[in-house]
C-alpha cells in the first residue's frame, strides 16, 4: 500500500476522532454557561447547544476534507509523521480557534444580560423625587 494513502487514513481517522470528542466536550460542557447566558431558559439553551454543535461538525469536517489534499508524494515513514504532523496541527489549531471564537461570542452575549439584570431597579418606582436647593425648579407655590 501506497505510504500517501495511509497518512490520509491515519489523518482521517485521527481528526475525526478529534472533531467528535471536542465536540462532545463542548457540548456537554457547555450547557451550563449557555443556560446562564439564555437566563436559565434551559429550553433554548438545549438548541442553542444543538445548533453550535452541527455547526462546529459542518465547519471541521469541511476542513479536513480540503485539508486533505496533499501535492507531494511520501516515501518512507518519516514523510508520514511530517505529513501527519503538519495537518493534525493545524486541524487542532482550527479546533482551538473555533472553541475560542465561541467562547467569545457566548462571553458577550451573558456581559449583555448580566447587565441588563443589573440595571432593572429592585423595586418600583414610588413617586417622583422633589429638588431642593438653590438650583432647583420653582415651584410656583410662593
Amino acid at each position: 500500500m501506497d505510504l500517501t494513502v495511509v497518512a490520509y487514513v491515519i489523518y482521517l481517522v485521527l481528526s475525526l476522532g478529534l472533531t467528535v470528542w471536542v465536540a462532545r466536550t463542548l457540548s456537554r460542557n457547555g450547557r451550563v454557561f449557555l443556560a446562564d447566558v439564555l437566563h436559565g431558559n434551559e429550553k433554548l439553551a438545549e438548541a442553542v447547544n444543538h445548533l453550535l454543535v452541527v455547526g462546529f461538525y459542518l465547519v471541521n469536517l469541511g476542513f479536513i476534507a480540503l485539508y486533505l489534499q496533499d501535492d507531494g508524494t511520501i516515501t518512507d515513514a518519516r514523510g508520514v509523521f511530517e505529513a501527519l504532523s503538519q495537518r493534525l496541527g493545524v486541524v487542532l489549531l482550527v479546533l482551538g480557534a473555533m472553541h475560542f471564537g465561541n467562547i467569545f461570542v457566548l462571553n458577550r452575549f451573558r456581559r449583555r444580560g448580566v447587565l441588563e439584570r443589573q440595571q432593572v431597579p429592585p423595586v418600583a418606582p414610588q413617586g417622583w423625587a422633589v429638588q431642593q436647593g438653590p438650583w432647583a425648579a420653582p415651584t410656583g407655590g410662593r
